[in-house]
């Protein structure tokens, strides 16, 4: 059985299809999480039913996972006596999932694995340290970190994950030259007047002369009811 016994990991990625890892080794916890917290929810809108005292529950969005734990690095070389050092423990597990990396103008992306059973493609969402034992001098000896990440899907693959035109559905579409805003909202969903909202989006200024080969993202739009 001590031949089946693995240790969390952290893996830093420079791309958001998870292909090509940062330099250096991932991040391997020191002791494995006691609990594992694993999110998922649905989001609805609240709109009173005709003749009812009661709120509709008419489906808004399908929000991304998250994940959330808690670690314990502990340097007091009862653990691991090669790992006793807590700045450079800090340091590693920052650069590989906190640090702004100036080659991609972002943190990481972040792909946690423990055994078969959890992989989890994500960005961190929060990094919370607080230090619990102390050498004499006040240098931390023990450390407990919770962290909470949230699932990514790159955008490319967010259409055909959901597979329809649902305008309550992420996209992503490449422009043809010629194109304009209206006209790829009325193609994407037989309605051109979300055009203003897939701007503000994309952050557009000029909405009527797109250049071909760009990429906008038509997000989430619930029409009203």
């Amino acid at each position: 059985m001590a031949g089946n016994f693995q240790l969390l990991k952290m893996t830093g990625y420079q791309d958001e299809n998870f292909q090509s890892a940062v330099q250096g080794n991932p991040y391997e916890v020191m002791i494995n999480p006691e609990s594992i917290k694993w999110n998922r929810k649905i989001d609805y809108n609240d709109e009173q039913a005709p003749d009812s005292s009661s709120p509709s529950q008419k489906y808004k969005s399908t929000p991304c996972d998250e994940l959330s734990f808690e670690i314990v690095i502990d340097c007091t070389g009862v653990v691991d006596s090669k790992r006793v050092n807590m700045a450079k423990e800090i340091k590693v597990l920052e650069r590989i999932i906190f640090t702004y990396n100036g080659k991609i103008h972002r943190p990481n992306f972040v792909k946690i694995q423990w055994g078969e059973n959890i992989t989890f493609k994500s960005v961190l969402k929060t990094f919370d340290t607080t230090y619990t034992l102390f050498k004499p001098d006040g240098s931390p000896l023990r450390a407990k970190v919770s962290l909470s990440f949230g699932e990514y899907i790159a955008p490319k693959k967010v259409k055909q994950k959901d597979g329809d035109n649902s305008p309550d559905i992420s996209h992503l579409v490449t422009v043809v030259q010629g194109q304009n805003l209206p006209q790829l909202c009325e193609q994407m969903w037989n309605d051109n007047s979300y055009y203003v909202d897939v701007a503000r989006y994309n952050n557009l200024n000029k909405f009527r002369h797109l250049k071909g080969g760009q990429k906008l993202i038509f997000p989430p739009i619930i029409q009203p009811s």
